[in-house]
């Protein structure tokens, strides 16, 4: 009778260390998912700076016609398809 009360004491105490290991591993967990939410912000972040100054870059380039025909033609796609959302827009506000 003794063996088995022995058992189930290391048993229960296994039980508390998995338990515990368990709540540990969830926080760290947690922690890490928060980490990640903040480095993505941050990655969108510096990508949205980069291709503004992409687009500084570009209008430099053609504020000072050093633009080649493949660049002009891209500024102009950028240029048409910024128009037409902006007629979206004035459309979605006149209903």
């Amino acid at each position: 009778m003794p063996e088995i009360e022995e058992q189930i004491k290391r048993l229960q105490s296994k039980l508390q260390q998995l338990v515990q290991q368990h709540q540990l591993l969830q926080k760290e967990n947690t922690k890490l998912k928060l980490e990640l939410h903040q480095e993505k912000s941050h990655h969108n972040t510096k990508s949205e700076h980069a291709e503004q100054l992409q687009q500084q870059v570009e209008i430099l380039k053609s504020s000072k016609g050093e633009m080649n025909a493949e660049e002009k033609k891209g500024l102009e796609r950028r240029l048409n398809q910024y128009v037409k959302e902006i007629d979206k827009c004035i459309t979605l506000l006149n209903e």
